[in-house]
This record gives structure tokens, sequence and C-alpha cells, in this order.
């Protein structure tokens, strides 16, 4: 089993550096017994000038309150604090690129009404891109993706990941690398944890906002299409149209961007290597790292 802590290693709790083997939490939490907590997941590189840098830290502490706010769990915290901290729970910890995880979460309460408390936590380990680097066999997911009238599917909450957790269980039992969920009226949702965008005819497209989670990840792919001129469309699609794409990938900050070898056993027809998806992968990569990018260089 992956460990994501040894004797050595600092995390951050309520304003206060401790060692992660003597950190505590009570049995009786609001988020431990109804998963009333949201988190954040946000990647640490280092630069290509040596420096070591957060990416888009404040766009994930902003979604993090906003999560917050959304299912009414108590936001006291400072998101500028909560960034410094970040930058200081790597160096404590030795780490230049790592993997960082903000959440908040309840104290004891055994009622379902709205926690008047909130707790934060902020841990980092080292994790290599969530979902490996080879392309994805991927199967679509008997389990739908929650309605928007059920919960606010635009929250980080932790527990609308049993719905993540047990799609994914469903694809690998099948012998599949990962799921594609649908939303309930049957277009293409997301994936457990990423978010989808397919090629056609030179044009990228991805689901609207609405029914998923609109990533952090996701939103810097539609600013690379932006700059790079590659067209791009959101709209809502099915499965058979997705089957009819060139190529595909998913995209979040833990999978970072990785393409997709087939659906439900369809091969996409382009090669990666010659897809708009592998050069928006080098795109992204080169932003995070603080590199120039040109597409025609890639191209060549």
């Amino acid at each position: 089993m992956y460990s994501y802590y040894n004797d050595n290693t600092f995390l951050y709790i309520d304003g206060e550096y401790r060692k992660a083997n003597a950190a505590t939490t009570d049995l009786f939490g609001q988020s431990l017994h109804y998963g009333y907590a949201v988190f954040e997941g946000i990647r640490a590189y280092k630069t290509a000038n040596g420096e070591v840098k957060i990416f888009k830290a404040k766009e994930h502490f902003d979604r993090l309150k906003r999560s917050c706010e959304l299912i009414h769990i108590p936001y006291k915290f400072d998101n500028e604090e909560l960034t410094a901290a970040c930058y200081k729970i790597l160096e404590m910890n030795n780490m230049e690129e790592a993997y960082i995880r903000p959440l908040v979460f309840c104290p004891p309460n055994m009622t379902l009404k709205a926690a008047s408390e909130s707790r934060i936590l902020i841990c980092a380990w080292e994790w290599g891109a969530y979902l490996g680097e080879k392309l994805l066999r991927v199967m679509t997911s008997s389990y739908e993706r929650p309605n928007p009238k059920a919960f606010k599917i635009e929250s980080k909450s932790a527990g609308l990941y049993v719905n993540s957790i047990l799609a994914s269980q469903e694809a690998k039992e099948k012998g599949y690398d990962e799921a594609l969920l649908l939303d309930m009226n049957g277009y293409v949702a997301e994936g457990p944890g990423a978010n989808i965008f397919f090629e056609k005819d030179g044009k990228i497209f991805t689901p609207p906002a609405g029914n998923i989670l609109p990533g952090i990840t996701r939103a810097t792919v539609i600013e690379l299409c932006h700059e790079l001129n590659i067209p791009l469309e959101e709209k809502l699609f099915t499965i058979p149209e997705l089957k009819e794409a060139e190529a595909a990938f998913f995209c979040g900050t833990a999978a970072e961007l990785i393409g997709l070898d087939s659906l439900d056993g369809h091969s996409f027809s382009k090669p990666w290597a010659q897809s708009l998806g592998k050069v928006l992968q080098q795109a992204y990569k080169a932003r995070v790292l603080d590199k120039s990018f040109q597409r025609e260089a890639q191209l060549a």
C-alpha cells in the first residue's frame, strides 16, 4: 500500500505545523460519518528556472471556499495564508514536486444540520500522474453522475467521491483502466476524477458546465486552446458521438492530461502522437513548468 507519510512528515492543521503521525481527529466528526467535507487537489512543480511553484494556487483555494459555501460549511480561513502554508509544508518536507491536499472538515455533530464550525488540514506527498502515462482503456460506467437537483455538483465535496470509487472499481474489475460516466440524461459527463475532451475534424469538444465538476485543469486546457488557436466547443454529446471521435483525453490535477486508447473496446482512429490532445498535453506540461511552448515546433 502506498505510504503518504512517514515519521518525518509534517502537515498543517488549524494554523499549526505538526508531525503527521501525531495528528489526531475526532471519531464523531460529521465529515467522517457523513462525508460532509470539501477538498482540493493541487500540484507543485519545480519550474524551468529551478523555482518550486504551486500551479494555480489562487484558483484552487477560491474553489475550496466556494465549495464550502455551496454546501454550508463555514469558511473562516484566509486563502493567502493557506497558500503560504502550502509552500511551508513543501519546504518542511523537502519536496520540490508534490501533490497537495487541503481538506476542510467538520467537528462532532451527529445531526443532519449544517456545520457551525470547520477545521482545515493541508498535507502533501510525492505522487506521479494519477492515471499513469500510458493511453487508457476506458469503459462506459453503469453508474451515473448525481443529478444536480440532488447535489451541488460544482462543489468538490468528499461524499460525492463515493460515486467515483464505485465507477472506477467497476471499470477495473472488468479489465479496463478507468470509467466514463454519463449524466442523468444520457450525455457524457466526466471520468471519476477527470474531465473529458475529444477531437474531431480539427476541433476540440468538451461537455459544458452544469452536470460536471468544472475542473481547473479543464479551464487551463480551454485557455491553451484559445492561445494555440485550436477551435473548441462546449456541447452535450452521447457515447455514439464520442466513439466517432478521432482522439480523446482526460484531464485533471491528479491525472494531468492523458490520452484515451479506446472506449468500450472501440479504438480511436488518430494516433495519439498526431492528435491535438498530444499538442495540448505538451503545452500543459510547458505551462506548469513555466516553459515556453510553440505549437509549430511541436508539429515539425
